[in-house]
Parts: structure tokens; sequence; C-alpha cells
């Protein structure tokens, strides 16, 4: 367990207990959603079966075609810490949070809340700030959220921490009762609250670009009050495409 994971730990556990009765017999867990050595536990939705492999510990994405990688199941409140590589300018990927388990018909994207990934070359290219170049948080389809630092409907990091090509970034993601919360490399830097959608799918996206991930942690929170409406379909994994190995 990093320090920052559980000094993230402490503070949640801290700020549950004083909206909760916290089960001393069950406390909060540190797992790997993914294990460094295969995709168990991952649902290859819309891409080849060469687009996400396992190197040196490490999940590889080529970044085509377009599409995602998802959990095999939905998650709540929780807290998620991955590292993210670029290994070109201006690439682009995301994670999805409180996802649908598939994108909509003629879509490659899915229906949830988006924690962008954007190597920092990608607003040169595209001719627009750096503000908002990584770290940027928006509802996608029809969900909604009330930005922290709004950008139109989307949340823009209050600072620019992001690390170039070639370089490890951090996230820590909390996700609680429809509020989330980014940590990048180490500090908290933007967020959203009021999510229409407050249970589903983690996602990883494919985007164009080659990218890198490991160190992917989860702590698992106790529930909310959370109604159908607000979680996404449950998703029975008869999807023909089968996960990537090693």
């Amino acid at each position: 367990m990093t320090s920052r994971m559980g000094l993230v730990i402490c503070v949640a556990t801290t700020w549950l207990c004083g909206c909760h009765s916290v089960r001393t017999q069950d406390p909060l867990q540190v797992r790997d959603l993914f294990n460094g050595k295969d995709l168990s536990g991952w649902v290859n939705v819309n891409t080849d079966p060469d687009t996400w492999t396992v190197q040196d510990g490490a999940l590889v994405c080529t970044g085509q075609p377009i599409g995602i990688l998802r959990t095999d199941r939905q998650y709540e409140n929780f807290i998620l810490e991955l590292e993210w590589n670029h290994l070109q300018a201006g690439g682009n990927s995301g994670v999805f949070v409180w996802s649908q388990g598939i994108p909509p018909e003629g879509q490659r994207l899915p229906v949830g809340v988006e924690v962008q990934v954007l190597e920092l070359e990608w607003a040169v290219q595209h001719n627009q700030t750096d503000a908002y170049v990584h770290g940027e948080i928006f509802g996608t389809g029809d969900v909604k959220v009330v930005p922290d630092n709004p950008r139109g409907v989307r949340s823009k990091s209050f600072e620019n921490r992001c690390l170039g090509k070639g370089q490890w970034n951090q996230y820590t993601i909390v996700c609680v009762d429809g509020t989330i919360k980014l940590s990048v490399n180490g500090k908290f830097v933007n967020g959203i609250s009021h999510s229409s959608v407050k249970k589903g799918y983690i996602c990883l996206e494919s985007e164009g670009a080659p990218i890198h991930f490991r160190n992917v942690r989860i702590v698992e929170l106790p529930p909310g009050i959370t109604t159908p409406e607000q979680t996404a379909a449950i998703i029975e994994d008869t999807n023909p495409k089968k996960e990537s190995q090693q």
C-alpha cells in the first residue's frame, strides 16, 4: 500500500465513522483491481483481442480501435488508485466510473462519468488551453454532474500537475454518493458532485494512442442510498469478445 493510499483510507474511514457505525470485523482493505499478470476480472467489451495485453507487470493498450476494457462487476462507493503513462505526444485516454457496461448502439464509448487522461501536447495539437488537458471530469451521454471548477458542464483541474509522455502519472479517484474527487500526483485538484449515476462499472479507455497502466488498486467503501435509476444496468458476461491474454 502506498502512503498516499493509506492516508486517503484513513481520512475516508474517519469521515465514514461520523456518518455510519463502522463494523470493526470488516475493515477497509486495498485490493488489486489489475493483478499485473493477466486480465482476470476484466472484460474486453469492443476492442480487438490484442488491444489490451500485459507486459512486465503493466497493462498495455495499443489505442486501436477506440473502445473500452471494463471490470467484470459494478462498484458504488470506492477509492480507485492507478498509474498511467502515455507513450505518444497528444495521446488520449480516460477512466470511466459508474459506467454502463456496454456503449450505446452505434457508439464506441459508454455512458457514465469520465476522468480524462490526456498527454500534455494534446492542448497544443488541438489549439486549446493547457489548464484542463488532464484530469477533466464530466458526464457522458445523459449523465449529469455539478462541476467544482466549471468549463461548461465539465470540471477542469485547478492546477496542472501532469507529467508528459514517457513518464508515469498517478490518479487517486474517490467516488462516494455521487461525488468524485481527483488527486493528480499527490494533490487533489478537481471534482464533481450530484452525479445522476452513483453505481456502475469501471472502464479503461482505448482512444487512438498507446498507453500503459499499472498499480490499479481499489478500496471498496460501504454502500449508500442508491436507487435503481442511479445504477447502471447489470451486464451478463456473454460478450463474444474475450479478455486479452498475456
